[in-house]
């Protein structure tokens, strides 16, 4: 197929990578079946052969896949792809029409809401449409609603029918049970029974379908005994059953599926006469803002007071309300008869979300928040470069009602844009009071902020005041140029006693001793770190400091990437760095990519494996260092020598020579590749350091 795989020394099993691409280039037109004597038969699919290997599947653009894949004579596939495809990604999307969406909707039904996908992912999609994509997150959180005009069901699946069909059977037995109580307690009691009963039949008659057509909805006389409405009314029409009950009865959602046409045309009619001045059905919004906290009632804000008494509810952010997260979150009830959960079931969701170069306006954010507030399966969050700024407060205060939930799962927050909206030590310190839980964190921005004054200072008060323990055990900051205030960092450093690794990148240091008072809060703060690396921070005037990491014990895994080390250094420092490391028997990994170490200080490192070293040191790094083919050679024949007085054992066994300067003698580099693997794995790649500063020059 002519395709190089991205990370191919991550790949387990060849076949089935194959089988996945196969599957993918016929889904998409890549290759051609018709073409190929071998594959254009009628008695063979190649996407049914190949589906049960396919764990990762992209659909792009118009979401011709889905369409293809819900077609009749793909039911097979389908099945197969419900019980292997595990992530689920969305790329380049575009605009598409009713048909092309209804499709979608039973692609995700049948994947997410019945199937094994556990990660759904979106890129790059500048101009999103909003309707389509409030629909994946909406349907990625496992929620479905009745009536929903976006939910373009033409039957009921398979697995729901099962369902119905063994709801039904229960709610059958469940009312002769209580016909045999009301037939003891006389007439009397049976006439104050009939209320409830009737209020079951609408579902009653959508678990047992239309085959019951005397289960009808006595609320809106326009629709049938297959689009009962009533269950939608939940705040301006007639009484209904319990909340209890409508949440256990699953079919509720499904009752379009039959005649989507018709029933979505009575729907529109018997919604207008229910709730009044209720917006546009075809509005995803007002759904989404209802269903996503009225399941944990325990978990809720008091927000709206009915006959006197304050009831805990969530169906408080209408289309053009704002949510500035905890504090000063305005929250009011929308319009009378706003669908609430109770009109949805919510089926199986997915683990894991990530939205990589997707603006998300003020309104997209408010409905992720409502769905992330009572998302319990959801581990990991990942928003990259979706120009949050402020609306970043709107997110945290769904992941702060998650968090409250008892079955929350979540752990891992990644953040990343071209603006900050805040200070990013401030941003983490929010983030750890909201989610004590958490085990990853990563904050990551370009810029400080897009106009000149408009993003507020660090708090001084801020380093004093103290957050709630917290298990984070992965801590990244990637600084917009920001100075790196120890003072604002140690409430953070106090509170995860847990704290195994810690990244800091594009930091500025304000003072020589700001590094030293680091340390130490590091030392005294952090005792189970293993993990600490620097990126992008100049070192340079540092060397005291750098020599007292490299001697900790703690430490297994040191990265000094791009932090000019040796930029003012004498040789005595490179000696000290070599003589450190080899007396500390505990540091597994030494990075040094980007340090400009050249030849002479790389056959220089060769001597840390010496036979008077005591060091265990299995990885070293010397990626983008100006290292040329006789330099690594000479540094190849000096570990041959070293090993040789060790009895022909290294405890070193992976060098990493990312875009160093190889190519400049093809042959002396083939040797020196050569003889080191015989000693190590070694990782590089071809990189042609004349194209790169090429390309580097012509983008000044």
């Amino acid at each position: 197929m002519k395709t190089r795989p991205p990370n191919p020394e991550s790949i387990t099993c060849w076949r089935k990578k194959f089988l996945e691409t196969f599957f993918s280039n016929v889904l998409h037109g890549v290759l051609d079946v018709s073409s190929d004597w071998r594959l254009n038969d009628r008695h063979f699919s190649p996407l049914l052969h190949s589906s049960p290997h396919v764990s990762q599947l992209t659909l792009c653009n118009m979401l011709q896949g889905a369409v293809e894949l819900t077609a009749e004579h793909n039911h097979k596939v389908l099945e197969n792809l419900a019980g292997s495809l595990q992530i689920l990604k969305f790329q380049h999307l575009l605009s598409c029409d009713q048909s092309i969406k209804r499709s979608l909707v039973l692609l995700l039904h049948r994947l997410i809401h019945h199937g094994s996908v556990s990660q759904v992912s979106m890129y790059s999609w500048p101009v999103p449409d909003t309707v389509l994509l409030v629909l994946i997150l909406t349907m990625s959180a496992g929620f479905w609603r009745s009536g929903n005009a976006l939910a373009y069901h033409s039957s009921p699946c398979r697995l729901c029918r099962e369902e119905d069909k063994a709801q039904s059977q229960q709610s059958a037995q469940e009312g002769a049970e209580r016909g045999c109580d009301a037939e003891r307690e006389g007439s009397g009691g049976e006439d104050q029974k009939r209320s409830p009963k009737e209020a079951d039949a609408p579902m009653n008659s959508v678990l047992s379908g239309p085959r019951s057509p005397p289960l009808r909805n006595t609320v809106c006389e326009e629709t049938s005994s297959e689009v009962p409405c009533g269950h939608t009314s939940t705040q301006g029409g007639s009484s209904h059953c319990s909340s209890s009950e409508q949440l256990s009865c699953h079919p509720i959602p499904r009752k379009t599926r039959r005649q989507p046409k018709p029933a979505v045309g009575r729907k529109r009619r018997c919604l207008r006469r229910s709730r009044g001045h209720y917006a546009d059905p075809e509005d995803l919004y007002d759904f989404v803002f209802t269903v996503a906290r009225e399941n944990n009632s325990g978990l809720l804000d008091k927000t709206r007071t009915t006959e006197g008494e304050n009831t805990e509810n969530w169906n408080s952010s209408s289309p053009g309300s704002p949510c500035t997260g905890h504090a000063g979150c305005k929250k009011r009830g929308g319009p009378a008869g706003i669908l609430s959960l109770k009109a949805a079931h919510r089926f199986r969701s997915v683990s894991t979300l990530e939205l990589f170069s997707i603006p998300l306006t003020g309104e997209t954010c408010r409905t992720l928040s409502n769905l992330l507030s009572s998302w319990v399966s959801l581990e990991n969050l990942v928003l990259s470069y979706n120009g949050l700024n402020a609306n970043i407060s709107c997110i945290l205060s769904g992941l702060r009602a998650l968090a409250r939930h008892p079955e929350c799962r979540f752990r891992v927050l990644r953040v990343s844009d071209m603006f900050s909206h805040m200070p990013c030590t401030e941003l983490v310190r929010c983030i750890l009071s909201a989610l004590p839980q958490l085990h990853t964190l990563s904050v990551s921005f370009d810029l400080k902020n897009q106009l000149e004054g408009s993003r507020p200072e660090a708090n001084p008060s801020s380093g004093k005041a103290e957050i709630p323990e917290s298990c984070l055990e992965v801590l990244e900051i990637r600084f917009p140029r920001e100075p790196l205030h120890t003072a604002f960092l140690l409430p953070v450093l106090k509170a995860t006693k847990s704290l195994q690794q810690l990244s800091l990148d594009s930091a500025t240091l304000p003072c020589p001793q700001e590094l030293g008072l680091l340390l130490e809060v590091l030392r005294e703060c952090t005792p189970n770190l293993k993990k600490l690396s620097f990126h992008d921070v100049n070192l340079a005037e540092h060397q005291k400091e750098v020599l007292l990491l490299l001697q900790d014990p703690g430490l297994q895994e040191i990265t000094f990437s791009f932090c000019r080390l040796f930029e003012s250094s004498t040789a005595e420092f490179l000696s000290e760095i070599i003589n450190t490391v080899k007396r500390n028997s505990s540091l597994k990994s030494l990075k040094l990519p980007g340090n400009r170490l050249g030849n002479h200080r790389l056959v220089a490192l060769a001597d840390i494996f010496s036979e008077d070293s005591s060091s265990s040191l299995c990885q070293l790094d010397v990626s983008s260092n100006c290292i040329k083919p006789d330099g690594l050679l000479e540094f190849t024949k000096k570990l041959e020598g070293h090993m040789q007085q060790r009895g022909g054992r290294l405890p070193f066994t992976q060098l990493r020579l990312f875009q160093n300067w190889l190519e400049q003698d093809a042959d002396t580099a083939q040797e020196a590749l050569r003889r080191l693997r015989a000693l190590c794995s070694v990782v590089s790649d071809a990189w042609d350091c004349s194209q790169a500063f090429a390309d580097y020059i012509s983008v000044m």
